[in-house]
């Protein structure tokens, strides 16, 4: 045998089918353990002073060996401020304020979260956190960026999920597996939207590849937003650091290798599709001279189109469009599935080089002629965009050699991490259903309390974006070059008692938090503790951090009186300033104006490749990949959208005619009734006294008394305290 002959058979061995070998220290990979709710540490005398649950007991006992006291609990308007904030993404009304500052009788604080769990808008802030895990956008991506125009229901179905404290488990399995596991649920649909998040450059005419590009996608989110590990890094080779195998990337692949792209799936029951369907066939009965004229007078622009997009496509794909139904294997179809889209499209479409003038002019009379048929016409029924399998047999997933699709080497079953469990999966297929079972498998997996990635990846997220940084502070990354982690009982502690007596209830888990005296601990800084703990990793104070981008508008908006509460439905385009990247036109629709420039942010139309210019100044990310964990950056930009913005601009004056809505009131008052509306509080005597300065400055340099009010109001929304979670 020659020498290069055996170099390649010694490189193919691990592929080979032999038995995967994990180094004794591999083996040892903290977030693979069993998760173990120890026992909260007794605290001493002093902590006992402190202690309010079990987090407490964790956070101290570590503060205790580092020589460290907790921090003193902040004043009562801070933390009102603060959890209103944390779970609304909304400051308090003034009225909600007094109502909360009043309250003195044992158990207000236990009062007023649950008051906050409670409000819809709980939904709509900790719903965007989930959505940039998951990437979600309303379009596709690559150069041309299309709408998706119906993806807004995944969006309002995570929104009302967690307003409904939908069990995370439960939660998990329907944006896997909803058609397999709850086939007669049409209110879980909606979460399979999660498989459709990917980019996909739809026009692609290498069909293969585009497959290929969908499915590796899907894989890496999947593996960053349920296991927290950098499943991609094991693509083209195995991982160079954490225990994850080259074949396993592929047997995680192979879960989803019999989907396709379903956007005209419904979540309208069955008697309400028997009734659009039997309207539908009047409709067409009636309409049916008209409709026999269009198809007559399009069929040549549709065969001529069909032709020449067809032709763009390599021989095997023409082949496989050319092919009988009943001759296509399962990855022919799923190329089928791919390349018909490209070739037979909307009549839209063809006007604009495959039909001529003379049949364009006769198209517009048929078309007039259709009117009159209108009202037989049924109300459109609500479609979703969504992945579910194309039917029960399931295209052979290989492992690539370098992640490349010309290099295929073993065939792969579907399976988990091989570290946890080397053996296949247990498939059951579906007939009922002409589904694969293999999202089931893989849902009921990442979805079981014994999974020690996919239960602990979800609670610290949750403890992440209450403290800004989590226990384990790479969000996505439980790694070995992941950040590491800062209370390992405690994280356990918690895990186990969110997967066991609260249910997987994620609103439980947020008042364990919020109620401990970690969570209260005012942030002031101390010398002393930041001298044994620099970066506040042991939790002696509670950090600081700004807000995101849309809690800073939504609550510019709140304040200003301008918030519209409306829920769900499509995404809305505030208007943009001009000359930046998002004009309107095909990208983004004209405002319609109050409807569009007052809805929460999370309700703005995402645009994959480009953000609404306020979100993008405040670090939004672009859809391109999960992201855990948002970029906190100061720059310029941001102070100029502040002061200089158009929308902020429109917020301050709202806010200056509110704060002016009763006659006769001194400058002192004014000031005091925009201090109320913004931060909450009575300003102090210096700030009362500078305050009323400026508007006599201001209002000698601006346009009288109102251009000074306005000024006083933009400073104060783009003040710190405004900005920021204290």
């Amino acid at each position: 045998m020659n020498t290069s002959r055996l170099m390649l058979l010694l490189l193919a061995l691990p592929l080979l089918g032999q038995a995967p070998s994990f180094k004794p220290q591999q083996r040892r990979w903290w977030a693979i353990q069993p998760v173990v709710a120890g026992t909260p540490p007794a605290p001493d005398e002093a902590g006992k002073r402190w202690v309010r649950n079990e987090i407490d007991s964790f956070v101290y006992d570590k503060l205790k060996a580092q020589s460290i006291q907790p921090g003193p609990a902040a004043g009562r308007h801070t933390y009102l401020r603060r959890v209103t904030l944390d779970l609304t993404g909304l400051p308090p009304t003034p009225e909600e304020a007094q109502s909360f500052l009043s309250d003195t009788k044992p158990g207000a604080e236990e009062r007023l979260v649950d008051r906050l769990l409670a409000s819809p808008r709980y939904g709509e802030r900790w719903g965007r956190h989930w959505l940039d895990v998951v990437r979600y956008a309303d379009s596709d991506g690559f150069k041309q960026d299309d709408t998706r125009p119906n993806m807004w229901r995944y969006r309002d179905w995570v929104i009302e999920s967690f307003n409904n404290d939908k069990p995370y488990d439960r939660f998990v399995r329907e944006q896997i597996a909803a058609d397999e596991l709850y086939p007669g649920d049409k209110k879980a649909l909606p979460g399979l939207g999660y498989l459709r998040l990917f980019e996909d450059e739809f026009n692609q005419a290498h069909i293969r590849l585009r497959r290929q590009e969908l499915l590796n996608d899907v894989t890496d989110n999947t593996a960053f937003a349920f296991l927290g590990v950098t499943m991609a890094c094991a693509r083209c080779h195995d991982h160079k650091f954490d225990p994850l195998l080259h074949r396993d990337y592929y047997r995680l692949q192979a879960f989803f290798a019999n989907m396709k792209i379903d956007d005209e799936a419904t979540s309208a029951s069955a008697p309400e599709i028997a009734a659009h369907q039997a309207q539908m066939a009047k409709y067409r009965e009636a309409a049916k001279p008209v409709l026999d004229q269009i198809d007559q007078l399009l069929a040549g622009p549709r065969a001529r189109y069909r032709k020449e997009y067809t032709v763009r496509f390599p021989e095997e794909v023409q082949a496989v469009i050319g092919k009988a139904a009943a001759e296509r294997t399962p990855l022919e179809w799923q190329i089928f599935h791919k390349a018909i889209t490209q070739v037979e499209v909307p009549d839209s479409t063809l006007f604009a080089k495959h039909v001529d003038a003379a049949s364009k002019a006769k198209y517009k009379t048929l078309t007039a002629e259709l009117e009159a048929f209108k009202p037989l016409l049924p109300k459109p029924l609500p479609i979703l965009q969504i992945m579910r399998d194309q039917a029960i047999t399931t295209p052979a997933t290989y492992v690539l050699r370098g992640g490349s699709i010309e290099s295929p080497a073993e065939e792969v079953q579907p399976g988990f991490l091989s570290i946890l469990d080397p053996e296949p999966a247990a498939v059951k297929p579906l007939p009922e259903l002409q589904s694969s079972g293999r999202r089931t498998a893989l849902a009921n997996w990442l979805a079981d309390a014994r999974n020690p990635l996919a239960t602990r990846v979800i609670v610290n997220r949750v403890w992440h974006y209450h403290f800004g940084r989590g226990l384990v502070g790479s969000t996505n990354d439980f790694g070995v070059m992941g950040e590491r982690l800062s209370h390992r009982e405690l994280l356990d502690w918690l895990t186990a008692t969110f997967t066991g007596p609260d249910g997987w209830s994620i609103k439980k888990l947020h008042r364990r938090i919020v109620l401990s005296a970690t969570y209260r601990q005012s942030s002031d800084f101390r010398a002393d503790a930041a001298a044994r703990d620099e970066n506040n990793k042991l939790l002696w104070r509670y950090p600081r951090r700004r807000l995101e981008g849309e809690a800073i508008r939504d609550s510019m908006l709140a304040v200003s009186g301008l918030l519209d509460p409306t829920m769900g439905g499509p995404g809305v385009f505030p208007k943009v300033p001009e000359g930046t990247e998002i004009q309107e036109g095909r990208h983004w629709r004209k405002s319609r104006g109050p409807e569009d420039e007052y809805r929460a942010s999370v309700y703005i139309f995402a645009r994959r490749l480009v953000r609404y210019p306020m979100l993008q100044s405040f670090d939004a990310p672009l859809a391109l990949e999960s992201c855990g964990r948002r970029q906190e950056t100061v720059t310029p930009d941001q102070a100029l959208e502040l002061m200089n913005g158009e929308a902020s601009a429109g917020f301050a004056r709202a806010l200056a005619k509110r704060i002016a809505n009763d006659s006769g009131q001194s400058p002192q008052e004014l000031v005091e009734r925009a201090f109320k509306l913004v931060l909450g509080r009575s300003p102090s005597a210096t700030e009362l006294k500078r305050s009323g300065e400026f508007l006599a400055s201001q209002a000698k340099l601006a346009a009288g008394q109102a251009g000074a009010l306005e000024d006083l109001a933009l400073s104060l929304l783009s003040s710190t305290e405004f900005l920021y979670i204290d």
